[in-house]
């Protein structure tokens, strides 16, 4: 048997954590309840393209009250900022860091291996300058913003010396870059990879209909409703199910958007419910620039974009014919329904529409959290009560009802 190379044997014994900075921050309210490593961009999260890439099992430095369900690898010894997305070049450059040595780009660190005799690695003087540019992802628009290339990318990863399962004949298919995993299905759709690949995960489902231009994925136990038209750049999580309209939007997980309605330049969290006919807006009636919620400075952030749609965090819900402002942001848990557009931002854990809010008490929530796991046979355990209780604590500033 031929003797591995240095860099294989590297790469197979790889263990690494993956670290938060301030990015955490500037990306809530949808990383209150993760790490920024479990963010989904394109078809993975952020975590599973960096094990991917490296062959390597991972953990989470993250805030304290998350590292319960995200723990550390103790035995690490590398460490990658989570919110950096891995291409050919950066993963080339991070595998070659040796014992002590960091890796920088200006002042922002990319990554370090850690030597067990060293303190502190960070203070380091073998520190190594990247040159090359990269996808850091520093606010919630970055997400969707980013999510057209980081499907290809994830495309040409995961599809690599693989040949896609059957696609039935009822289908239409333009282009070359379909990809069906095992258990996938779709009929008497329309499939268009001409304008970027379409991946569809293991026993996923597209229902009969559909209109689908790439790039795309639907992950794993995932469902597209009939008739539903999907455009460029939009990603369908695990265990979701998806229909209506939906435009350059990030589902990361376990939601449904399940009826006639549009969104577009958004992205949802995991345990969303979006209620039928539910709409966004992700351009404004004067054409200017759209302004988000930022949580640091309590104030309203220009994201320099014009198109720019929903953000909605963990366990947030919306009625029937919910109509959604421009640049809106929908905190972990609220809840909305009733006429009217609500304001561009709603607190974490609140409970009512335009017509005003009040705090969604906890045990309440916890309620119907418990029936929506188990409609999916997850258990809302401990675990998951107190992070959302500590959430519940960190955003009563918000909350100013």
């Amino acid at each position: 048997m031929p003797k591995a190379s240095g860099l294989f044997l590297f790469l197979w014994l790889m263990t690494i954590n993956l670290f938060d900075d301030s990015s955490w921050e500037s990306l809530r309210p949808l990383t209150f309840t993760r790490p920024v490593a479990d963010l989904r961009i394109g078809i993975l999260t952020i975590a599973e393209k960096w094990a991917k890439h490296l062959n390597a099992d991972f953990g989470f430095q993250t805030q304290e009250y998350l590292s319960v369900k995200y723990p550390a690898k103790v035995n690490a010894n590398l460490f990658i900022n989570g919110c950096i997305c891995p291409d050919e070049a950066l993963v080339d450059a991070i595998s070659q860091l040796k014992d002590g040595e960091v890796l920088l780009k200006g002042d922002f660190l990319i990554a370090h291996h850690n030597d067990p005799a060293q303190s502190d690695a960070v203070t380091s003087n073998k520190k190594i300058q990247y040159t090359q540019d990269f996808v850091r992802i520093i606010y919630p628009e970055d997400i969707f913003v980013n999510n057209p290339a980081e499907i290809r990318k994830d495309f040409v990863l995961l599809i690599k010396g693989r040949t896609s399962a059957k696609i039935s004949s009822t289908n239409q298919l333009l282009g070359d870059d379909i990809f069906f995993e095992e258990g996938a299905k779709a009929e008497c759709s329309v499939l268009n990879s001409g304008y970027g690949p379409i991946y569809v995960g293991k026993n996923a489902e597209i229902w009969e209909g559909s209109l689908i231009r790439g790039s795309f994925a639907l992950c794993e136990n995932s469902s597209i409703k009939m008739g539903a038209k999907i455009y460029s750049g939009t990603t369908i999580g695990p265990n979701s199910r998806a229909g209506g309209e939906i435009n350059n939007s990030v589902i990361w997980g376990n939601s449904a958007k399940g009826h006639e309605g549009y969104l577009g330049n958004s992205v949802l969290g995991e345990w969303v419910n979006i209620g039928a006919d539910t709409n966004n807006s992700n351009l404004k009636n004067n054409y200017a620039e759209v302004k988000l919620y930022d949580y640091e400075s309590k104030k309203m952030r220009n994201t320099n974009l014009q198109f720019c749609g929903l953000v909605m965090a963990d366990h947030a819900k919306s009625g029937i014919n919910t109509m959604f402002n421009t640049g809106s942001v929908v905190g972990v848990s609220a809840n909305i329904f009733g006429g009217g557009l609500p304001p561009n931002h709603i607190p974490d854990f609140s409970w009512g529409g335009a017509d005003g809010f009040l705090d969604y008490k906890l045990n309440k929530m916890f309620e119907t959290t418990a029936k929506v796991f188990a409609r999916k046979n997850v258990i809302f355990d401990d675990t998951e009560k107190d992070i959302l209780t500590k959430v519940f604590e960190l955003t009563a500033p918000h909350r100013n009802f």
